[in-house]
């Protein structure tokens, strides 16, 4: 048992069902991934470029602000610390007066430090401050280095720290600028390397892009190919394997409508060889006393004749028609007039169709498919309707007739060559068991297919799917 088909029975027996149904647990992670994964080529390969660099930015960010930048700032805090304490040491050396002023203005010039006296003033409370990494450090090393009580603001100020430091008859305030004691660039190192990331990702992108045409082109060839259309102007290019693939296709095409031209030559032929003893049979016939034998005679010869055309029809399918442009309301109008004529039902049929849809088909071929499920709906029921409508990326046909139908089960057997149903409703009668197998292939050469469903007249509903 599968590990979906486990998971399912788990839930079932745990009772969780939705709507009557048991709740499908997915586990596996590759089924997750595979769900939220791009369709095309291109995305995929890019998700492949762009997430080891992600990755590595974030390993790199990680390591800079954890390492390198608290390095950084351990080190730059401790010059500053060893400032401090030299300020401190004068200023608890000195008595005030003129000389410790004028000490503590030439040191605060060379460290470049604005500093103050504050004389009587007592450190009582600590400024709650974030715990980033300067703060961490600073805590660390006045803590570490003073004796005496000591604090500091890194909030107050933008450009610099307050530190402010007890004395043996006050404290002194030193407002210390903030690149004294951090790295100030560590900004800019993020947005020069997500910048070019960037840059690298664009360039990986318009490479990967002039990788990925080629096989996009080679697609829609060989979708061209399939609806029964002609494609020109391509060429193998891009990878060795990619090229490898196209010049397969192409040699595979010239095989394919080789074949279909050396059919189509030869039925010709047969064609030809068979029609001539036949006409020359009916001509005699036409010649000779009319009686029953006569009368029964050229009704053999009309069906061997009727028999031909459907081989021939069947075998030849939309070979040697070329694809153009074509309305389709049109080709249904007339697909419906030629039906009414040759079953004198010009009546019971009702066309529906939009004002006008246009598709590359092989025209003569689409109308004799249309004409076979005509037929057939003429044949079997009061009342056929074809209606022409368009479903997202598809237009269908579907001819619908309230006669006997056929059973569900027995649908897909009604496509077999040669084959006739022994039911009430044959759709080959009189025939040699090939309308619907002719209509099919022709669908299919124009990459689209024919299935059958229940008429809403109670019949027999038959849809042409082509896509667009």
């Amino acid at each position: 048992m599968s590990l979906s088909q486990t998971a399912s029975a788990s839930a079932t027996r745990a009772g969780l069902r939705f709507s009557g149904r048991p709740i499908r647990v997915l586990l596996h992670p590759f089924r997750i991934v595979k769900h939220i994964m791009p369709r095309r080529l291109f995305g995929r390969s890019l998700i492949i470029i762009v997430t080891p660099i992600i990755i590595l930015q974030g390993v790199v960010t990680a390591v800079f602000f954890d390492r390198h930048y608290r390095i950084v700032t351990a080190t730059m805090t401790r010059g500053v610390a060893n400032d401090l304490g030299y300020m401190v040491m004068l200023e608890n050396r000195l008595p005030p007066g003129p000389q410790r002023d004028g000490e503590r203005q030439v040191a605060a010039l060379r460290f470049g430090y604005p500093a103050e006296f504050m004389p009587g003033a007592h450190l009582t409370r600590v400024v709650s401050t974030p715990a980033t990494v300067l703060d961490r450090q600073l805590a660390y090393i006045l803590s570490s280095e003073f004796p005496a009580p000591a604090t500091f603001d890194t909030e107050s100020f933008r450009n610099y720290v307050d530190v402010r430091v007890q004395l043996k008859d006050g404290v002194l305030r030193l407002l210390v600028p903030r690149e004294r004691v951090t790295a100030s660039n560590a900004d800019i190192f993020i947005l020069w390397m997500i910048g070019s990331s960037m840059v690298l990702i664009a360039i990986a992108g318009l490479f990967l892009r002039n990788q990925v045409k080629p096989i996009e082109r080679l697609a829609q060839a060989a979708e061209t190919f399939g609806k029964g259309q002609t494609f020109t102007g391509f060429k193998p290019h891009g990878a060795q394997e990619i090229r490898r693939a196209a010049v397969a296709f192409m040699e595979m095409r010239e095989r394919i409508e080789r074949f279909v031209q050396q059919r189509t030559e030869m039925l010709a032929g047969i064609s030809h060889d068979i029609k001539t003893p036949l006409t020359r049979m009916r001509l005699q016939l036409a010649m000779m006393k009319r009686d029953a034998d006569v009368i029964a005679m050229e009704g053999d010869i009309g069906e061997m004749e009727r028999m031909l055309n459907e081989y021939l029809d069947f075998a030849r399918g939309g070979a040697g028609e070329n694809a153009a442009d074509t309305d389709l309301a049109v080709l249904a109008a007339e697909a419906v007039a030629d039906a009414g004529r040759t079953a004198n039902a010009k009546r019971r049929i009702v066309c529906s169709t939009p004002d006008a849809l246009h598709l590359t088909v092989k025209r003569n071929a689409l109308k004799r498919c249309l004409g076979n499920l005509l037929e057939n709906g003429v044949k079997y029921g009061n009342v056929v309707q074809l209606r022409l409508y368009r479903r997202g990326n598809r237009i269908e046909f579907a001819v619908e007739d309230d006669g006997p139908g056929i059973a569900a089960e027995r649908r897909e057997e009604a496509f077999r060559p040669f084959h006739r149903l022994d039911e009430g409703r044959n759709l080959q009668t009189g025939g040699v068991g090939l309308g619907l197998a002719v209509a099919r292939d022709i669908a299919r050469a124009h990459g689209g297919d024919i299935w059958l469903d229940d008429s809403p007249f109670g019949g027999l509903r038959a849809v042409i799917s082509l896509p667009v």
